[in-house]
């Protein structure tokens, strides 16, 4: 259950409080796209339209782990359990009617266009991220199912320390339609500064998730997804590379940090990597990676690199969700 606290900080950040553990926001991106500003990178890599997606948390302030690079409170976390389990269908349609409230006003500006906004009142792809771990949610499965039932993509995106969680929605066959690790630190010692886990083992569940994914070929798209922080974790290539071939994922994402909400307490705008560090390192990773991965993409406003060994297979297709 949320605290009254809990949910000041959230809402002063425009997030909207769904149930006793659930949120949404709507991303920069959702508002570039809806007054044709720009798109967000998954748009550009994978075909998700920017304007019909909701960014989404069933587990907005639980988390196993207090990353420096974090952009929420982390400092207000709740722990690992979330206490009342709210249905994952009521949390969906309270989701969809948040969201279709927080972009209720754009309806009224020149700038956007009526058909994307009439398209925006249904998202068709959840990104099940923005904050806190998803997998703490024990009836992820379920929320995943309803989803695809409703013909709505799914990104789910874990920091790794749930194996078990990721085994479930395999067993139960309920992955999402895209599986995200963050994979941002190359070793063990790298890893528990970065990350500040607090259960125990952490390092190793996180290897377990890595030799996990790579199970899932062909039950749904894998993806690694990397934040390189200038001065910190913007090395090691041969380390990670080690990393990745335990997972070997469809795709990984190479991403700058960026510097904001309360991670600019933590990391400054100093931190920031340029695209073409990013880029350089990306280039770094592929010769020791091979393995057939290649620079596939890129988009630079977001300072973002994508690596796979297929551009064929980037591009979402509906029969897939």
């Amino acid at each position: 259950m949320l605290s009254d606290k809990v949910k000041k900080v959230l809402e002063k950040q425009h997030y909207a409080v769904v149930g006793n553990h659930a949120a949404v926001q709507i991303c920069r991106w959702t508002k570039k796209s809806l007054t044709n500003n720009g798109f967000c990178y998954k748009q550009k890599f994978y075909g998700i339209k920017s304007h019909r997606c909701c960014q989404m948390s069933p587990a907005v302030m639980w988390c196993q782990n207090m990353c420096v690079h974090c952009w929420r409170p982390i400092e207000l976390n709740l722990g690992k359990e979330l206490g009342n389990i709210d249905d994952p269908k009521e949390i969906i349609e309270n989701c969809l009617e948040a969201q279709r409230k927080m972009i209720s006003g754009f309806g009224g500006n020149k700038n956007v266009k009526k058909k994307k906004f009439e398209e925006a009142q249904e998202p068709d792809q959840f990104a099940i991220s923005l904050s806190g771990e998803p997998t703490l949610y024990s009836k992820l499965p379920e929320l995943i199912r309803e989803l695809r039932k409703m013909k709505k993509s799914s990104f789910l995106v874990t920091n790794g320390l749930s194996p078990e969680a990721i085994s479930k929605l395999k067993k139960e066959k309920a992955m999402p339609t895209q599986l995200y690790i963050s994979l941002n630190t190359p070793n063990e010692k790298m890893y528990n500064e970065w990350h500040k886990p607090s259960i125990k083992d952490a390092w190793k569940k996180f290897n377990k998730s890595l030799e996990i994914m790579k199970s899932l070929k062909g039950k749904t798209r894998t993806v690694l997804r990397m934040t390189l922080v200038k001065d910190k974790n913007l090395c090691c290539e041969k380390e990670y590379a080690n990393l990745i071939k335990k997972a070997m994922p469809d795709f990984i994402e190479v991403k700058g940090f960026m510097s904001v909400g309360y991670s600019r307490q933590r990391l400054g705008y100093e931190t920031m990597p340029s695209h073409n560090q990013v880029l350089e390192f990306s280039k770094r990773l592929v010769k020791e990676l091979k393995q057939g991965y290649k620079i596939l993409d890129e988009k630079k406003e977001s300072r973002v690199v994508l690596l796979g060994t297929d551009k064929k297979k980037m591009n979402i297709k509906r029969s897939e969700v």
